[in-house]
């Protein structure tokens, strides 16, 4: 399939699918003499997989080593069950954090009395931030 029907099912801009092509996390098969691009199946998988990562705030590092393990048939089970346990503790805490940061904003928005209210939320000393202690990764 070509970049444009790559693009659709995969559910990612074309101009990120070239980004992916030139960072080496996908590489399309190119049909000769025209030099276009010829995305498998397999490859739309991949994209769809990056796109997961991505949406959870993984770096482009990570995940080129989250997609090199979901690649590999081959891969030595003891090894990279640790490094997926690694990430997938990095996941749990960013979702304690969002849901921390959720009752912070829904906290701040009880406090609104009226939609036109004069009366201003002090964030600095809200009883949430203080007791959460969270602390935000890019992962």
């Amino acid at each position: 399939m070509n970049i444009g029907q790559a693009a659709s099912q995969s559910g990612l801009p074309s101009k990120t699918l070239r980004y992916y092509e030139e960072m080496g996390l996908v590489q399309p098969h190119r049909t000769e003499g025209n030099d276009y691009r010829d995305y498998t199946a397999k490859d739309v998988e991949h994209l769809r997989f990056l796109q997961c990562a991505r949406s959870v705030g993984f770096s482009l590092d990570v995940c080129r080593e989250l997609l090199e393990l979901y690649r590999d048939e081959n891969r030595r089970c003891s090894e990279s069950k640790k490094r997926v346990l690694e990430r997938i503790q990095q996941v749990e805490t960013q979702l304690r954090n969002l849901h921390l940061f959720k009752d912070i904003l829904t906290n701040i928005a009880d406090g609104c009395v009226a939609e036109d209210s004069a009366g201003a939320i002090d964030i600095e000393n809200n009883a949430w931030l203080q007791q959460s202690k969270m602390s935000f990764t890019l992962l």
